[in-house]
């Protein structure tokens, strides 16, 4: 398989229209276990992410989630391009985990300042020019060429350490959802650190195989089965074969 190592601000592939919005159902060993919410939008001179997470009502009890995941992006003016993290920001509930923490990003000094809020701690790190946070890195991969039987290279900062994350592009696929059938392509981030969902296993994501990128499911190991993400609605314009 080659590899690819990323430049940190590469032209991209892919044409985003924003506002964007996708809708998912997450389920547990095919049990429907919550909702989450992607949306993406200009803000000022900001692209402005947001992910957001929730248990289903029945899961409450057992394990609550509500998750809020931001990031606000410096615009590029390159086109099609997402530009650079300035600010990150997370709030999970998670069970008896409770997390409230921020990463600001300086480009210029190749720093980045963490701030947890719950236990009162900051530290400051070094950062490559090529680092994403965990949730723009998976926007990132939306927008670049992807070719089949390739690896690609980046810098993912969570909150904790900077991680040298692999991307595989496994193959083109066909698959059927509740929206529709779609031609997709597949990845397989090998993922370190915790991103959008916590996980402990492998991930794979089917992103729709055209210019847009839309991910129509998302399948994670986690300590007990697997968690898939299947798109539901939203605002978005798939390339979908009926």
């Amino acid at each position: 398989m080659a590899a690819v190592f990323l430049p940190g601000l590469a032209t991209t592939a892919a044409a985003f229209q924003l506002p964007e919005r996708l809708e998912f159902e997450l389920s547990y060993t095919g049990i429907t276990a919550g909702h989450a919410v992607q949306e993406i939008k200009q803000n000022g001179t900001d692209i402005h992410i947001v992910s957001t997470a929730r248990s289903a009502d029945w899961l409450q009890f057992f394990f609550p989630v509500e998750d809020r995941i931001e990031s606000f992006l410096i615009s590029s003016t390159l086109p099609h391009n997402i530009g650079s993290p300035r600010l990150y920001q997370e709030r999970k509930h998670e069970g008896r985990t409770i997390t409230n923490r921020e990463a600001r990003f300086d480009l210029q000094k190749l720093e980045v300042t963490t701030i947890d809020h719950r236990n009162k701690e900051e530290k400051t790190q070094a950062i490559t020019k090529r680092t994403y946070d965990t949730l723009s890195s998976f926007i990132y991969f939306r927008t670049i060429p992807l070719q089949v039987g390739t690896s690609y290279f980046i810098d993912i900062y969570d909150c904790n350490r900077l991680w040298n994350t692999e991307v595989k592009v496994l193959r083109r696929e066909q698959i059927n959802t509740p929206m529709g059938r779609f031609n997709t392509i597949v990845i397989h981030p090998l993922l370190k650190s915790e991103g959008i969902f916590a996980r402990t296993g492998d991930m794979f994501i089917w992103l729709t195989d055209d210019d847009r990128r839309i991910p129509v499911q998302m399948k994670s190991k986690v300590t007990v089965g697997s968690i898939t993400a299947t798109l539901t609605g939203g605002s978005y314009w798939p390339d979908r074969k009926q």
